[in-house]
């Protein structure tokens, strides 16, 4: 029981440590404390500018500290406006938001997501996501002080507060008319015509497979439609229709 105790209170010890040691950042909420001066307690959001109002001193720049450099720069602020003569301020994170991400596009769940660890990767924030949809890609982009990152989602990736990650849409073919499950279904490598067709459950018992249609936009922009076999490749965006047999 000793052993367990002293680990817990080791654990609570970093804990409290890491928050110490945190760097604010624009979108987190602290709470302020000054000792003996309930009227100048504050809960605030840093702004855009990297400062929170606090009473008296009004804007009090903090972002890019950490909580214990915040409260010095506050009772620097305190005491160098003849304020109070000694005063003793603490800052604590409340919310933080400066360590988010925003996750878009093809994935289960799109939204917000925390960064906890001191190296988050983005595979993790995918998996917390609940991974990639079907027709997910798996190069993704993360924007990040304005410039794009095309990123493999099978590599190492270290994540920062304030990315924007998109998993864009995968190429895909388009099967139609007479098969099981007409529908859009992931291009992958050398695919086939019959692969395509195959992918969408097969040809029906209405169906041809000596009457297939594909539809293809050129380099143009313009829509062709051409008669096609089954051992044809097939491009990103192709549209196959299988066409009913003639009795």
């Amino acid at each position: 029981m000793k052993r367990i105790a002293v680990g817990l209170c080791f654990f609570a010890f970093s804990a409290l440590a890491l928050a110490q040691t945190e760097k604010l950042g624009v979108g987190d909420a602290v709470h302020v404390t000054v000792y003996q001066q309930t009227d100048l307690t504050t809960d605030a959001r840093i702004n855009e500018r990297g400062s929170i109002t606090m009473p008296l001193i009004g804007e009090v720049k903090i972002a890019g500290k950490s909580p214990v450099e915040a409260a010095g720069a506050i009772a620097d602020s305190l005491k160098n406006g003849q304020f109070l003569k000694n005063p003793q301020v603490t800052v604590a994170i409340t919310t933080v938001r400066s360590r988010q991400v925003s996750l878009l596009g093809h994935v289960a769940r799109p939204g917000r997501y925390a960064l906890d660890d001191s190296s988050p990767q983005l595979a993790d924030v995918i998996a917390a996501a609940g991974g990639i949809t079907a027709l997910g890609a798996e190069k993704i982009t993360v924007l990040r002080d304005g410039k794009e990152h095309h990123v493999d989602v099978f590599k190492p990736f270290a994540l920062k507060g304030g990315d924007t990650i998109n998993v864009e849409r995968a190429p895909v073919v388009y099967v139609y008319g007479e098969v099981t499950r007409s529908g859009a279904y992931p291009l992958v490598q050398d695919m086939t015509v019959m692969q395509a067709i195959a992918a969408g459950g097969g040809i029906t018992p209405r169906g041809s497979e000596r009457r297939l249609k594909l539809r293809r936009t050129d380099a143009g922009g313009k829509l062709v439609e051409k008669d096609v076999k089954l051992n044809e490749r097939v491009k990103a965006d192709d549209v196959i229709f299988v066409k009913e047999a003639l009795f």
